[in-house]
């Protein structure tokens, strides 16, 4: 891997310090081309207007007239994080605006993903007369058909890439279908339904609904933000907005009672709440129910106003991300025994009839980042009497992954039975039979798209870091702020004389550094996994500052990430 330091505009450097930033942050976010501090103001006026989201008016029409009909409407819900979210959204929006409304999560392991139409047959024993399905449908041309054959109609809201053919729906919201001008094109699922609900809002009070007050939709950006972080969608401008309003409301302790209980079993305190604990804390959290049991455990989280039965929910909740940790071990464990039987370069694709399919996408993105190349893992399923492979996938920057999959489905029609995503990430089924034909059309056509100038391991830094701000409140000013994908959180690079290093947690390394007659506390996680030996005594790093807290005192300690 190389360290690279990123290019900046010394103009926009200089245009942020002269409006007050500190000089960390000045050079932080020049990197990152922000040019003016208004860009960092995150105001909800700043948001982009939803009447810009294609369908999105005809989506709030639709659900105003089945308010206004009593009707019955039906969420179905994807059984991530960003799912579990928008559902939580669209129930208590819905909810408050005078809507009937029930959700239903599709059972991973007997349905699989989406509005299939087996799942919409288990949907119309509960006589629904509207499904909205929310981070998911774009590609239910057969369930959208099925609920269509029954009579039941059909609002689908999505953010996943569209295929050839678009679901024959009553309406479909979606930036990313074909002629959507909505400027943002990374909304999370969880965006999407926050936007519809903006949208429906101003639909019905343009019909005169609210006889005393409207509903506050600005309550609902904590579940916003959660699901955006933890759906890592590119954080644009706009998508950094929701999720700044969303960890306001955090620290201003008036989060849903369900956040606040996960953040207390996890033992973090919602006045300091983060993006990195969106994404790193209360996301691992959620998706573990969806991952092992059931999301209808998550979105109950989510939803419920009551504290007793929001610890319950976080409880258990964290009982199965400690069990998934463990599956996630065993499964890298035997992963990491296939690498060293393969050649340098050969390998992309992974199996192994043990593997927990819940946990596939984790596994994939583990060795993604190990072999710097896309990444697809599988494990068994059933459909009906079909034995199948349901697989997940991670990319590397360079290669779209459902690009990827498209050019593998196109060159050898009928090798995988269905397939959707994003550029990073993607999921699949095959039949188990075709495994070994998928692999070797996988690895071809990812070793085409990949350019040469991608293959190389780069890590990007932002130069080195003064001394003088080695300190706890350019820490904690650091990471107040909003990072994740395509944002991301500094990352320094200085050279370090390696004083001392020991193990500890039997994988990381705790480390003394010195630098200019200064010492350093540092770590090193997941050391003995990553590296062959000790540090050397001299070395150049790419670190975090962070925030260090033990036995109730906080103190700075540098996080290296990557050495030379």
């Amino acid at each position: 891997m190389k360290i690279i330091e990123r290019p900046y505009s010394e103009a926009h450097r200089q245009a942020l310090l002269t409006a007050g930033l500190h000089p960390v942050l000045a050079r932080v976010y020049a990197a990152r081309r922000i040019a003016s501090a208004a860009e960092l103001g995150y105001e909800p006026a700043g948001l982009l207007a939803p009447s810009g989201l294609k369908g999105a008016r005809e989506a709030a029409a639709l659900l105003a007239d089945a308010i206004a009909a009593r009707s019955r409407i039906l969420i179905v819900a994807d059984y991530d994080a960003d799912g579990a979210t928008a559902c939580a959204v669209g129930v208590r929006a819905l909810r408050a605006m005078g809507a009937s409304v029930d959700y239903l999560v599709p059972d991973r392991f007997k349905l699989g993903y989406g509005l299939t139409p087996e799942l919409v047959d288990l949907a119309a024993a509960r006589r629904p007369d509207l499904l909205v399905t929310v981070d998911n449908g774009i590609a239910s041309v057969e369930g959208v058909a099925r609920a269509k054959a029954l009579g039941i109609a059909t609002l689908i809201t999505d953010h996943h890439l569209p295929g050839a053919e678009l679901p024959a729906a009553d309406c479909i919201v979606n930036p990313n279908q074909p002629g959507c001008g909505f400027p943002s094109k990374a909304l999370a699922g969880v965006g999407v339904m926050f936007y519809v609900m903006l949208e429906l809002r101003a639909e019905l009070r343009s019909r005169k609904q609210f006889a005393d007050k409207e509903p506050n939709l600005g309550a609902l950006t904590d579940l916003v933000a959660l699901g955006t972080v933890a759906d890592v969608v590119p954080l644009d401008a706009n998508n950094r907005t929701l999720v700044a309003q969303g960890l306001k409301r955090l620290r201003a302790g008036r989060g849903k009672p369900g956040l606040h209980a996960l953040l207390r079993i996890a033992g973090r305190a919602a006045q300091d709440v983060s993006a990195f604990d969106l994404g790193f804390v209360l996301g691992p959290r959620l998706n573990a129910a969806g991952r092992l049991a059931d999301m209808g455990l998550g979105i109950e989280c989510l939803v419920t106003d009551d504290e007793a039965r929001a610890a319950n929910c976080a409880q258990e909740l964290d009982r199965l991300n400690r069990e998934r940790r463990t599956i996630e071990a065993a499964m890298l464990e035997q992963a990491l025994r296939f690498l060293a039987a393969l050649p340098e370069s050969g390998g992309s694709s992974f199996f192994d009839p043990r593997w927990h399919q819940g946990v596939v996408g984790i596994l994939a993105s583990r060795l993604k980042e190990r072999l710097h190349r896309p990444v697809v893992c599988f494990a068994p399923a059933e459909e009906g009497t079909r034995r199948v492979l349901r697989g997940s996938g991670r990319s590397i920057p360079g290669l779209h992954l459902r690009d990827c999959l498209d050019l593998v489905a196109k060159r050898h029609p009928g090798l995988i039975a269905r397939f959707g995503g994003h550029a990073q990430a993607a999921g699949l089924t095959i039949a188990e039979a075709d495994y070994p034909a998928f692999a070797r059309a996988f690895e071809q056509a990812a070793d085409e798209l990949l350019p040469a100038e991608a293959r190389d391991r780069v890590i990007e830094t932002d130069g080195s870091l003064a001394a003088a701000h080695h300190t706890l409140d350019v820490a904690r000013l650091l990471e107040a702020q909003i990072w994740g994908q395509a944002f991301p959180q500094p990352v320094f690079c200085d050279t370090f004389a390696v004083e001392s290093q020991r193990v500890v947690g039997e994988r990381h390394l705790k480390l003394v550094l010195a630098r200019d007659g200064r010492r350093y506390e540092a770590m090193r996680f997941g050391s003995l996994e990553k590296d062959a030996g000790p540090l050397p005594a001299r070395l150049r790093a790419a670190y975090r500052l962070g925030v260090n807290e033990f036995n109730g005192l906080k103190s700075v300690q540098l996080s290296v990430e990557h050495y030379e």
